[in-house]
């Protein structure tokens, strides 16, 4: 048996596991790669006008560990419209937020008219756009509609139909319509981008997408056993996307890529920052920050937001994609911070 059939049969196993109840979420140990060159320039090239305080800004997955951060941050300066898909399941986080209001859609109803419909009331007024969705790299709980079920009927059916292959067995659970990465990442922010530019009534000023490190580096490891059920790739595609559509319509884009998340809300319990509770110590809580995908790291959810809405308080970023990690050293000011974000622009 050759060394790729023992991977591929590792691989096959870790899945079967992973949806199981018995285990909800993994990662793989830390190594130190090396980096590896960029081709991203930094240049701005978007004309549109800068978010003004007061201004709407959407953000897609408010209920989520990071969505939620992002939402409560960004209502210190702007009106927030927060799409959920159970309003219930979070309006008590933003009990006293007056300017924060949750509108309920299902992307996964990618070809219903009834979820595009739904996107509208919360997508017509919004000045920018922040897209906090994301699923796990490997079938879990989060992989139901719902995230409330087990799914290993779902995995094992599919893998028996496709041979055990691995990408078609994922294609299969695609095709059911569960929260899959290709339904999320690259059919799920499609949609939204698309409801955007069709209902818009406000001048559309920025977007920003929460993505992943890796995604440049799909081909260098330990990243292709992340990418083993295209979470990289689907994410790469919703990359491209956006990048194409804002480009078509006027505005400008962001893409944000953190490390493994790391820090509270510990509402969801499908990763592993989430499942453990795992945190960094005051000795970690410095931000560096790279254009492209060159960085190894884990992030904070916290800091995620706080440098989600620095891109927007600030004016910067624009055109752009970028990692974000913490490391050793104390917090950086509010001043510090937008100095490495702005400089970016000019790295």
């Amino acid at each position: 048996m050759s060394f790729r059939d023992n991977i591929a049969r590792t691989i096959l196993a870790i899945l079967l596991v992973l949806s199981s109840s018995s285990c909800n979420s993994f990662e793989f140990p830390k190594f130190n790669f090396p980096t590896f060159p960029s081709n991203n320039n930094g240049n701005i090239g978007s004309a549109s006008a800068a978010l003004q305080p007061g201004d709407t800004v959407a953000v897609v997955g408010a209920s989520g560990n990071v969505g939620k951060l992002v939402a409560l941050r960004l209502s210190d300066t702007y009106r927030v419209n927060g799409i959920v898909r159970d309003a219930s399941s979070v309006s008590s986080f933003f009990e006293g937020r007056d300017n924060i209001n949750l509108y309920e859609s299902d992307l996964l109803l990618q070809n219903d008219e009834s979820s595009s419909s739904s996107l509208r009331p919360a997508l017509q007024d919004a000045n920018a756009v922040v897209i906090c969705t994301g699923t796990t790299a490997f079938p879990t709980k989060a992989w139901s509609r719902n995230e409330d079920k087990e799914v290993t009927q779902d995995v094992w059916g599919a893998l028996l139909e496709s041979k055990f292959n691995i990408r078609e067995a994922v294609s299969k659970l695609d095709q059911l319509g569960l929260n899959t990465p290709y339904n999320v990442d690259t059919l799920g922010n499609e949609m939204i981008l698309r409801a955007w530019n069709s209902c818009a009534k406000n001048k559309k000023k920025r977007a920003i997408l929460l993505s992943s490190i890796g995604v440049q580096r799909r081909d260098k490891m330990p990243f292709p056993i992340l990418n083993t059920c295209g979470v990289l790739d689907a994410k790469a595609a919703g990359e491209a996307d956006l990048i194409k559509t804002a480009a078509e319509n006027g505005y400008s884009y962001t893409i944000v890529r953190p490390g493994q998340l790391f820090g509270g809300p510990y509402d969801n319990n499908y990763y592993l920052g989430t499942l453990f509770q795992l945190d960094k110590d005051v000795a970690t809580q410095d931000v560096q920050v790279g254009l492209g995908d060159e960085l190894l790291g884990d992030t904070l959810r916290s800091t995620l937001a706080e440098v989600t809405a620095q891109l927007c308080e600030a004016d910067c970023g624009r055109d752009m994609d970028f990692a974000v990690v913490n490391v050793k050293g104390s917090s950086p000011s509010v001043e510090e911070l937008q100095t490495r974000l702005q400089g970016l622009s000019i790295a």
